[in-house]
């Protein structure tokens, strides 16, 4: 059995920001375990510049800062195991899953750490409708996974349902590759991301369809893929207007219709839990430390409520300073000092109208759960 000073699971911007913080603060013994081939979920796929201000590294990709902070990590000292998973919490226990072997093998190893730092980021949802399950259908994570990452196109032709931030960005990210955006379609009366995001795609002549949803997706392409698309208008209670159906080719329809956030081994632990709309779903109860009502167990980024990059990586710079502040390697004076600084730059993320959600569910949780911080 592996003895930890500290296992975080994830290897996104939260789970190395909470890595890098608490080793600078003195935690030694750090193992980050993640899914994924490469570190750095989704700030390696932001191949977009950062906008806002200096200290949230506008101007700045999001695949940079990623490479930038796995090379912090692994001068820390950081050991990071891909291709693997933490499967399940025994006792003080934690299974996980090491795929990285030689020869291919899978092998359970069991750890022991002192404290634990959930950090599981978020999951895109599904919107079903006629032909939701046809080949070519998929998240817009997906999509942009495969282009900017894989340097694969997704297909040739796509329709994209949902202008949020994510729609708009992997929209224009996907005319960069050289794939036809049809259109996109957005269920709201209005566009539900930046402005600035939108007005490249308007610039290009891609046609925006508020108020639409999409109806039908037939798959008469290659191997059944998707060949046409079939909107349609829908009135305040989103119903679908008969009669104002249009019909579009295309061989792909990406999904960005929000995420939710993944909360398997959150539910796994005795750690309570409560449901909040802005934040994506059921989300874990913690404190201004980012510490959950479980002691030595923290959560930090997406697994806390959906939000953006920058967002999950100042939760995991808090839940890095608390671990070393519990594992005694700082004072208490000494964490509620670097705390303060970053949540003063978490309220400044949180302003605007985005953001005016965003604390409005924040203070919701505070009533109901006294003293915490969501």
């Amino acid at each position: 059995m592996l003895s930890k000073d500290l296992l975080v699971v994830g290897a996104g911007p939260a789970g190395l920001a909470t890595a890098i913080q608490a080793a600078k603060n003195g935690v030694k013994d750090i193992t980050v375990v993640d899914l994924n081939m490469k570190p750095g979920g989704q700030l390696f796929k932001q191949i977009h510049k950062f906008f806002g201000s200096h200290e949230h590294r506008a101007g700045i990709r999001g695949m940079d800062t990623g490479a930038a902070m796995l090379e912090e990590a692994q001068s820390l000292g950081v050991d990071i195991w891909l291709n693997s998973a933490c499967v399940g919490f025994y006792d003080d226990k934690v299974a996980c899953i090491e795929q990285g072997q030689p020869d291919g093998t899978k092998k359970i190893v069991f750890m022991k750490p002192k404290t634990i730092a959930i950090c599981t980021g978020g999951q895109e949802n599904v919107v079903r409708f006629t032909g939701w399950t046809t080949p070519g259908v998929m998240g817009a994570g997906a999509a942009q996974t495969m282009v900017n990452v894989n340097k694969v196109q997704p297909g040739k032709k796509i329709v994209m349902l949902g202008t949020g931030n994510v729609g708009l960005i992997v929209s224009y990210q996907l005319m960069q590759s050289g794939c036809d955006v049809v259109c996109l379609v957005e269920a709201l009366p209005g566009i539900n991301g930046y402005g600035v995001h939108a007005s490249k795609i308007s610039r290009a002549g891609v046609p925006i369809y508020t108020k639409h949803t999409i109806k039908e997706v037939k798959g008469n392409g290659p191997n059944g893929r998707v060949s046409e698309v079939t909107i349609v208008e829908i009135d305040p209670k989103f119903n679908h207007i008969p009669g104002t159906e249009k019909t579009f080719e295309a061989d792909t329809v990406t999904l960005a219709a929000g995420l939710k956030p993944v909360s398997d081994l959150v539910k796994l632990q005795d750690i309570d839990l409560v449901f909040n709309g802005p934040f994506g779903g059921w989300v874990p109860v913690h404190n201004e430390k980012m510490q959950s009502t479980c002691k030595g167990i923290y959560v930090a980024g997406d697994t806390t409520g959906v939000e953006e990059a920058n967002t999950a990586l100042e939760e995991g710079n808090v839940a890095g300073v608390s671990i070393a502040e519990e594992l005694g390697c700082i004072t208490a004076a000494e964490a509620d000092a670097k705390r303060k600084e970053i949540w003063e730059r978490l309220d400044g993320l949180r302003m605007g109208p985005f953001g005016e959600r965003r604390a409005a569910a924040k203070k919701e949780v505070m009533e109901q759960f006294p003293g915490v911080r969501a």
